[in-house]
């Protein structure tokens, strides 16, 4: 019998994937800390005031999104190793914003209200209300509203989401969850077109940029790999804050599920995702932001229960591995971070000893990866 040549070459690639990802091992748990404990050590030596301002390519505030997302990472590593520097370091760039967003409480802005899962996080520690009072009037006025277009781009869903979420609990007021469902609902069906999520591919356009007939030069449609990221964390964000019995959560861990099927067949040999998910030419290499948000998203699905150890836990040990050796200087500069943009072609080049524009956004993707990795079963 003839065997096609292509049949053959996919069976090797297939059975290379699986080999090199089982043959590899899981780093303990204090081997884990340690390179986030050194990741993190690097940045707040590099910004040791929380407060100051970040000039690129023209100065903003350090309460902005790139911010509030490493000050995820950090509570989550604060969960794990309740180093008191790590409290401090987050209340101070609370105190130094006032507690406040960077476009006022009017704010209808996700990257602007990303900084609320912080301060609630900090409020639930210490009940200042000062640490509650505006991120909530922000997000109330939004919940009172009409309005419900308003997240366009994926990334938003991460961002405020999980505040939404939040407040629900805190609140014990299903209003909330309610308008979160509304507004995510309406990115995923309807902005764009017909919604920026594909369920026959599993995976989020970035915005109505993307959507088809836009296409990557390979010809597929363009998929970035931080934007799906972005999707993962702020459903898994969602379904770790909400109660069993809230409403649509279903819905949210169906759309998790075809998420996580779509991923593993498109892990790069090396553990990393390529920027471009479906076009591995188009800026194809390693890049730690989207691979360290899918780590988080499928650590977190086995620590649930809802995906396969046996499955999952080989793709991201190739990962973490990956990101772990590959990535992580020896004083702690993370390299392979894509900077700042929307599609594959931002940011660019992403190598070793690039420095994105923003340092602060992929330690926080980085340390959400390694604190759920440090919650398997051993």
């Amino acid at each position: 019998m003839n065997i096609p040549t292509s049949v053959i070459k996919i069976s090797l690639l297939c059975f290379a994937l699986a080999f090199t990802a089982q043959a590899q091992k899981l780093p303990d748990r204090k081997e884990i800390i340690a390179k986030m404990t050194l990741a993190n050590e690097y940045f707040m030596k590099t910004w040791p005031d929380p407060g100051k301002e970040i000039v690129t390519n023209k100065t903003r505030p350090s309460n902005i999104w790139t911010r509030a997302v490493y000050y995820e990472g950090l509570m989550a590593l604060y969960e794990l190793d309740k180093k008191k520097a790590y409290y401090d370091y987050a209340v101070d760039w609370g105190e130094k914003h006032h507690w406040g967003l960077r476009s006022g409480i009017n704010t209808r802005n996700a990257d602007d209200q990303c900084c609320g899962q912080t301060y609630i996080d900090l409020y639930l520690i210490d009940r200042k209300p000062e640490r509650l009072r505006d991120i909530k009037a922000s997000i109330d006025a939004m919940v009172q509203s009409d309005k419900i277009e308003d997240w366009s781009w994926v990334d938003a869903l991460q961002m405020a989401m999980p505040v939404f979420a939040k407040l629900g609990v805190l609140e014990k007021d299903q209003a909330y969850f309610e308008k979160m469902y509304e507004i995510y609902k309406y990115s995923k069906t309807r902005h764009g077109g017909n919604g920026l999520y594909n369920p026959k591919d599993g995976l989020w356009w970035r915005d109505k940029d993307f959507v088809p007939p836009y296409k990557e030069p390979n010809g597929k449609d363009c998929y970035w790999s931080r934007g799906n990221g972005w999707v993962v964390a702020a459903l898994v964000r969602v379904l770790d804050i909400m109660p069993k019995n809230a409403p649509h959560r279903e819905e949210y861990e169906k759309t998790y599920l075809e998420m996580m099927k779509s991923l593993p067949p498109i892990q790069r040999m090396d553990g990393y995702w390529n920027v471009s998910l479906h076009d591995p030419t188009n800026f194809g290499g390693k890049e730690l932001t989207g691979t360290a948000l899918f780590v988080y998203g499928m650590a977190w699905g086995i620590n649930q229960g809802l995906l396969d150890s046996k499955t999952y836990r080989p793709i991201i040990t190739k990962a973490w591995n990956a990101m772990a050796t590959d990535s992580v200087h020896p004083n702690g500069f993370l390299g392979y971070v894509q900077g700042t943009g929307k599609e594959p072609k931002d940011g660019q080049p992403v190598t070793y000893d690039s420095k994105p524009d923003f340092e602060d956004y992929g330690l926080g993707c980085f340390l959400l990866a390694g604190v759920e990795l440090c919650k398997l079963k051993r």
